[in-house]
């Protein structure tokens, strides 16, 4: 680590150097100090007063805690993914712990920058939509490794995580060249504790079941976090039954003279019922996803240099069945990729420079081109290769610090540019100001290139999705009281999507005919004690319009969330008693199909959304090393769904028990 700097102390001293000699800062405090390394990844470290890197934090964790000599610090690592400019968060475990969220998709529905739009319950099917884009336009990475599904954003965030494991999730901004259209979101796993063991089992309505055994053990520079999930229900109406299992490891071991090595593996298999799923007058759809990721990174310091490389690989397969029990399609993904980058600091900043390739292959029973000899069950195939290079340079002054980057993405449609800027002021040690811009672009999905059914005509002459982004914005953190404002632009070009033809038939065409201009704002504000009775309120709304410059009927790209409101209230009483209240408000623009006769698609009905309030609950009791809860969703028990005509449950009563051996 580099640049650490002591905090002022009460005799007036400054120690700008942390060196090991007997005059040097930690001998001559004569005091007990204590430094954690921290498991975020340091990424908390971007909101420190004047003088933070202009370069975002990592988010590989180094899972272990180090006890010496007090003393504060502030640090530089590299990039989670190519120059990253700004990071907005979405999720914060210390924070939100009490809140009644039980998956990935529960923690994001509160986030205003986020339009999670479920299709069954508990996480089964989500579609994780960023400032007004479509779910196939949002990079997903677990942590700052690209998992992102090249068939369909339907998979994307089927990642085997739970949400014990998760410390935390941001938006990324200002990911320029493929891939990250309208933003990325980051998951990043990191233990509760250098080493614990724990165990969560849980059940309530709708035969829902839920097991969790997790924990860490530290030991030297090497720390291993493992976790193993079960998770079922019989499902709130006909054929929306589930069963989910996840497997996750992570592993880091820091060498003396090799660097730091940083592994994750993990594995999700599931299956579930899909009432209405892809077709909202066919109750009887089934789908079963397995999907098995690993990456590994390699971080390391030579100098002024530090040096950053990392491999992926993700696999998944697919079957949809039309009528249950009849399998209609099946799909074999094979997603890889690879990043090196270096970064140099020197008197004038510190420049970076970097590439990444990907590689995007699938056997289809309908996705691709078709084989002359079937592979096994698939009698399709495709495959594509894309990479970024680029360049990028950091300086920072006093309370001001500014990026800028360029370079070159490379896809199958030919060479575009990749760039970015970014600056951030900081007037004060409460407030931090930032501004940037950036490119970025999208290729077809497989799916998008080559899905044919009988509602629906491909289209193999689509071409990548491209926009330029415009982004603003001021935070204010003092004391117990916290704000943000965010607001954007999106000048978005040759959007994709499938729209109505009735010159081919009355059918969904897919295409790309029309520009999007999509504008933004979003407000947050917050209040956290530590004791009292009132232990924590959040209030954020999100407001979102786009323009669309032709007059068209598209699935999807109109029926974005125009307003969203939510709210999060946490009280403690009884000295361990828990009680926290989730609220959300949603209103949704534009129209849907719905059918009123099952199974009969020739009689429908145009219907607009209507505003959805969602409120839901938990009350937990907490001592020692037990803990035990209530969660309610849906409180209300309103009528609501975020797709047209796919129905979301009513109100849910679970009931769980946690158990946490080791601090």
């Amino acid at each position: 680590m580099e640049h650490i700097q002591t905090k002022r102390l009460p005799t007036g001293g400054r120690w700008r150097r942390w060196d090991r000699k007997g005059w040097s800062a930690f001998a001559s405090m004569h005091r007990c100090v204590t430094i954690g390394v921290l498991c975020v990844g340091m990424s908390i470290l971007l909101l420190a007063p004047c003088g933070a890197s202009a370069q975002p934090a990592d988010t590989s964790a180094v899972m272990k805690t180090l006890r010496i000599r007090e003393v504060g610090i502030s640090g530089r690592q590299s990039a989670p993914t190519r120059t990253v400019q700004m990071q907005t968060p979405l999720f914060d475990r210390k924070t939100q712990a009490a809140a009644p969220l039980q998956t990935l998709e529960a923690a994001l529905r509160l986030a205003p920058s986020v339009d999670l739009r479920e299709r069954g319950s508990k996480g089964m099917q989500a579609d994780i939509s960023i400032r007004g884009g479509s779910f196939d336009q949002t990079m997903v990475l677990l942590n700052g490794i690209d998992f992102t599904d090249a068939r369909t954003g339907h998979q994307s965030h089927s990642l085997p995580v739970d949400l014990d494991c998760v410390a935390g999730i941001e938006l990324l901004d200002g990911v320029p060249g493929v891939g990250a259209y309208a933003g990325a979101v980051n998951i990043r796993t990191a233990p509760l504790h250098p080493t614990y063991l724990r165990f969560e089992g849980a059940g309530g309505q709708y035969g829902y079941a839920y097991a969790n055994l997790s924990g860490a053990v530290t030991s030297g520079r090497l720390a291993v976090l493992g976790a193993a999930s079960y998770r079922r229900s019989d499902g709130y109406r006909h054929n929306t039954d589930f069963d989910t299992y996840n497997a996750y490891v992570r592993a880091t071991y820091e060498a003396e003279h090799a660097g730091f090595f940083d592994l994750q593996a993990g594995y999700q298999n599931r299956a579930f019922g899909s009432n209405g799923f892809y077709a909202a007058y066919n109750p009887d759809q089934w789908e079963a996803t397995s999907t098995a990721l690993a990456s590994l990174r390699w971080l390391k310091r030579l100098g002024r240099f530090s040096l950053t490389a990392a491999a992926s690989y993700r696999k998944n397969f697919d079957r949809y069945d039309w009528t249950r029990g009849t399998a209609l399609n099946r799909h074999n993904t094979d997603n890889a990729g690879a990043r090196f980058s270096a970064d140099c600091a020197w008197a004038g900043g510190v420049t970076t420079l970097g590439g990444d390739y990907a590689y995007n292959h699938i056997y289809s029973t309908n996705l691709g081109e078709e084989l002359r000899h079937p592979h096994g069950e698939y009698t399709h195939a495709t495959a594509r290769h894309t990479g970024n290079l680029y360049v990028r340079h950091a300086k920072q002054w006093a309370c001001f610090d500014a990026a800028l980057s360029g370079g070159v993405s490379l896809t199958p449609y030919g060479r575009s540019a990749l760039w970015s800027l970014s600056a951030d002021y900081r007037p004060g040690d409460a407030w931090r100001i930032s501004a940037g811009a950036w490119q970025s672009m999208r290729l077809p999905t497989f799916t998008d290139l080559y899905y044919s059914s009988p509602a629906q005509i491909n289209n193999l002459d689509l071409t990548p999705e491209r926009a330029v982004t415009c982004r603003v914005g001021a935070e204010y953190s003092r004391g117990r009281w916290s704000a943000s404002l965010n607001g954007y632009y999106r000048a978005g070009r040759d959007i994709i999507d499938w729209v109505w033809r009735e010159d081919m038939g009355n059918k969904w065409h897919s295409e790309q005919t029309s520009k999007l201009d999509t504008y933004g704002i979003e407000v947050t504000g917050g209040y956290a004690a530590a004791e009292g009775f009132l232990r924590r309120v959040t209030l954020s709304y999100a407001w979102v319009t786009t323009d669309r410059n032709t007059d068209i009927i598209a699935k999807s790209a109109m029926d974005f969330l125009r307003h969203k409101a939510s709210a999060l209230v946490e009280v403690r009483f009884l000295r361990r008693v828990t009680l926290s209240l989730t609220g959300t408000l949603a209103d949704r623009n534009g129209s849907y199909t719905y059918y009123p006769v099952v199974n009969d698609s020739s009689v429908t009905q145009t219907r607009d959304f209507e505003p959805c309030f969602l409120l839901d609950g938990r009350l937990q009791w907490e001592k020692g090393i037990c803990r035990l809860y209530v969660d309610a969703t849906n409180i209300t028990d309103s009528r609501h769904f975020d797709l047209g005509g796919i129905r979301l449950p009513g109100l849910w009563v679970t009931g769980g028990m946690v158990l946490t051996i080791g601090r």
